[in-house]
């Protein structure tokens, strides 16, 4: 992954944007959970479910595990140029399965989502990895508003696309195909994408075993993690929402892929991914296509926009997962 190095000795500072979500929320605890990273602030955008139930999660997620401190802004309510088209379908209709979280106390800061990106990191140029895990509509706001957005961050981090097939269309994968307008702003406004996408995200999944593993993990696993994940529909490999690309090979395995963990991992563990460079474009006019990645590897350094990644090391993956969720306080409390 292409950013700069934090001191040493130092965590990784963090803005996330994202659209709770099952696996964002559970993303949202990691990034808690990690010694490597500092989660300096969350924003929102309509993607899963709408936008104010988006926000709600967010909040709810961030108080349960201990971080009710960390700046909230909720942003944009609809793509840009397209209905806003959910995926109650997967997360349920609260966006958590079956999780159900006190409603929190604390409330969004006020700003706009695009605000808290653009102060947060012109605050801290070169020492904040931006990462998106929702549809890109508030990246693209951002990036329109403050070009120079694409030099202060230190890297930028998306979980979206695949290099092969898509999982609400045979070419798309949702965030992008949500608002394929957006993601082409972001892919082409002159930084590098670390795109995590469905080749990787796909080869790790919350089967048995690893849930098996979180038993331990006190209310954090009793009232998020494994209600959550046995609210998440489509887990199987035969549907639509959580298809398999035959290219992905081994590993894939059975059960929900937590496509928004592997973003985050990779920010801190980026060891355990595998990444090629490549040149990454997002179809936005065709009939079948609209929101597909187009990746072409293999082309000349200073063509690449991106970096793809095509691989996890999934032992170690789950690995540092549970550990960073047992070290939130919620996971050392009784279940």
């Amino acid at each position: 992954m292409n950013v700069s190095p934090p001191a040493a000795g130092s965590p990784r500072k963090v803005l996330l944007d994202c659209d709770p979500g099952i696996d964002d929320a559970l993303a949202i605890a990691f990034a808690c959970g990690h010694p490597g990273l500092d989660l300096c602030g969350v924003t929102t955008v309509a993607g899963n479910v709408g936008l104010a139930q988006v926000t709600a999660n967010a909040l709810s997620v961030l108080e349960f595990v201990g971080r009710p401190d960390v700046p909230l802004a909720a942003g944009s309510a609809a793509p840009l140029l397209r209905s806003h088209v959910d995926a109650r379908d997967v997360h349920g209709h609260s966006g958590l399965g079956l999780a159900r979280l006190p409603p929190a106390q604390v409330r969004p800061v006020d700003a706009d989502a695009t605000d808290l990106i653009i102060d947060t990191v012109g605050a801290a140029p070169g020492e904040i990895t931006l990462v998106a895990t929702g549809p890109l509509t508030n990246i693209a706001l951002a990036v329109r508003r403050q070009p120079e957005l694409v030099s202060q961050v230190a890297g930028f981090v998306v979980m979206g696309g695949s290099a092969t097939r898509g999982n609400v269309t045979p070419a798309a994968e949702f965030n992008i195909a949500t608002d394929p307008e957006a993601a082409a702003i972001v892919f082409g406004a002159g930084w590098q994408v670390t795109m995590v996408g469905l080749d990787a995200t796909l080869q790790a999944r919350a089967d048995g075993a690893v849930r098996d593993r979180l038993t331990g993990l006190g209310r954090l696993a009793s009232d998020l993690l494994l209600p959550a994940l046995g609210g998440y529909l489509g887990a199987d490999d035969t549907t639509p929402r959580q298809l398999v690309p035959a290219t992905l090979g081994p590993g894939t395995g059975s059960g929900p892929a937590l496509h928004d963990v592997c973003a985050l991992a990779l920010v801190a563990e980026p060891g355990l991914f595998g990444c090629q460079p490549a040149r990454v474009e997002v179809e936005t006019a065709g009939r079948w296509t609209a929101g597909m990645t187009v990746t072409e590897f293999g082309t000349r350094a200073g063509e690449h926009n991106a970096l793809v990644a095509t691989s996890i090391e999934v032992p170690g993956f789950w690995d540092a997962v549970i550990a960073a969720w047992a070290r939130v306080p919620a996971a050392q409390s009784a279940g």
